[in-house]
């Protein structure tokens, strides 16, 4: 359910008075803990360090942004993969195709050096 439009957008007022009448390519990183604020359009430009549990994620705000909120820029899990049977299955045999590649690479190399002999030039 979305905010009501006699209420407006939620935004932080600290954070607007942290950027009001600074530019936005003189003004560093901007540390924030306010995920649920939204991005308005005062706030382009800007660089935040939104925090996302663990760290300050660096956010650039740009136009596409505007009305949505700060922490969906900042993900919070990390993703690994998917897991399963057929992803280990896939997963070695693309090992087993990197070993091979570079076996015959290998051999290629060697080859050529253990073939060609020089012979010294009779007087």
């Amino acid at each position: 359910m979305s905010r009501s439009i006699k209420k407006g957008p939620f935004v932080e007022e600290r954070l607007l008075k942290k950027i009001a009448g600074k530019k936005p390519h003189d003004t560093g990183l901007i540390k924030t803990w306010y995920r649920r604020s939204q991005i308005a359009p005062e706030m382009i430009g800007f660089t935040f360090g939104v925090y996302n549990g663990r760290q300050h994620i660096e956010v650039l705000v740009t136009e596409d942004m505007v009305g949505h909120r700060l922490g969906e820029f900042s993900p919070t899990r990390k993703f690994l993969r998917h897991g399963g049977k057929m992803q280990k299955e896939l997963e070695m045999k693309q090992k087993e195709s990197e070993i091979a590649a570079a076996k015959s690479a290998k051999e290629a190399t060697s080859a050529p050096a253990a073939g060609s002999k020089t012979v010294a030039p009779a007087k």
